[in-house]
C-alpha cells in the first residue's frame, strides 16, 4: 500500500481530519471528495491506483475524524472547507474528484471559486432531482441509501460486527481487502462493546435537505465554469441492475460540456472501492490531470 499522512486541517467550528497521499513533485494533486454517510477513505484504491499523484482525501464535517466539527452542514459548507483544506497543503489548482453526495459538493465548490479546480470527475453523482415539497427526508434517505441510514441507530459489539453486517450488503458482497477494512473502520467511534458509526446524523440530514431540496444545489452542474465529466456506474446501491442514474435520465439530461461515461460491471460502491472502478476512476482523473 502507499504511504499516507494523516493531518488535522483547521476550518469553521473545529479541524477536519485529512488523509493524504503524497506524489511526485508536479504530478498534480487531486482533491477527493466522499459520499453523505461516508469517509475519506473510500477513496484508498483510487489512491492506490493513482501511484505518484498526491491524492488528498478529507473527512467531510460530521464523518469519520471530522465528527465533531461543529455548525451547520451543506454543499456551500463542504466547499468552504476544502478550500481551506486546498490552502492548508499550499496547492494552487487540483483535479476535484467527488463520489455521491461529493459530486454535488464539487460542483458547488467549482461555482465558488473555478480559479482553484482545473477539472472536475463526477463519481456516480453530481446530477440531481428534487424531491417533492413536503416529503420526509428520513424516507428519502432510508429509500436510497437503506443500511447507510440504518447504522446510525446501531451498536456494533466490535469492529469484525461492523464488518459483518456490511459484508452482507448485497453491493459489498465483492468488496474486500485492506482498503475497505480500513474504509469501515474510520466509520467507527466509542468502545467495545458499544461501537457506533461516526456518522453524524444531524449532519446527513442537513446535507440531504440541502442536496435534494436547494434548486442552486441541483442547477451547480448545468453552470459549470470549469471542464467537468460524469462516470456514471451500471448498477446501483443496493446492486440493483439499473444504477442510481439509468440511461435513459443520463440521455435527457442534456449537459452540454459534461460528457458521461458509462463505467460496466460496478455499482454505486464498487465504482470506488473496487480495483476495476477505481481503475476507471483513476484512469479519468490522470486524463484530468
Amino acid at each position: 500500500m502507499r504511504g499516507y499522512e494523516d493531518t488535522g486541517v483547521e476550518v469553521a467550528g473545529g479541524t477536519l481530519a485529512v488523509r493524504r497521499w503524497p506524489g511526485a513533485p508536479g504530478a498534480g494533486t487531486v482533491l477527493a471528495v466522499h459520499g453523505i454517510a461516508s469517509n475519506g477513505l473510500s477513496w484508498g484504491p483510487v489512491a492506490e491506483a493513482l501511484d505518484g499523484v498526491e491524492v488528498i482525501a478529507p473527512d467531510l464535517r460530521g464523518r469519520g475524524g471530522s465528527r465533531a466539527v461543529a455548525g451547520p452542514s451543506s454543499m456551500a459548507a463542504h466547499a468552504d472547507d476544502l478550500r481551506a483544506v486546498l490552502d492548508h497543503f499550499g496547492v494552487r489548482q487540483a483535479v476535484l474528484a467527488g463520489h455521491s453526495m461529493g459530486g454535488f459538493v464539487a460542483c458547488v465548490a467549482a461555482c465558488r471559486g473555478a480559479d482553484r479546480y482545473r477539472e472536475l470527475v463526477l463519481v456516480d453523482g453530481g446530477l440531481g432531482f428534487p424531491v417533492p415539497a413536503g416529503t420526509d427526508i428520513d424516507q428519502v434517505l432510508h429509500a436510497v441509501i437503506g443500511p447507510a441510514m440504518a447504522k446510525l441507530d446501531m451498536e456494533f459489539a466490535d469492529r469484525a460486527a461492523y464488518h459483518a453486517f456490511w459484508a452482507g450488503h448485497p453491493a459489498f458482497a465483492e468488496l474486500t481487502g485492506a482498503h475497505v477494512a480500513a474504509y469501515l473502520d474510520r466509520d467507527l467511534v466509542g468502545a467495545e462493546p458499544r461501537l457506533r458509526s461516526a456518522c453524524r446524523a444531524a449532519a446527513i440530514r442537513e446535507d440531504a435537505e440541502d442536496e435534494l431540496r436547494n434548486p442552486e444545489v441541483f442547477a451547480a452542474i448545468r453552470r459549470l465554469p470549469v471542464p467537468a465529466r460524469l462516470l456514471w456506474a451500471e448498477r446501483g446501491l443496493r446492486d440493483e441492475p439499473v444504477g442510481l442514474y439509468p440511461p435513459q435520465v443520463v440521455a435527457a439530461a442534456g449537459l452540454e460540456g459534461v460528457p458521461a461515461h458509462f463505467v460496466p460491471g460496478v455499482n454505486h460502491y464498487s465504482i470506488l472501492l473496487g480495483a476495476p472502478g477505481a481503475a476507471v476512476v483513476a484512469g479519468h482523473v490522470r486524463e484530468a490531470l
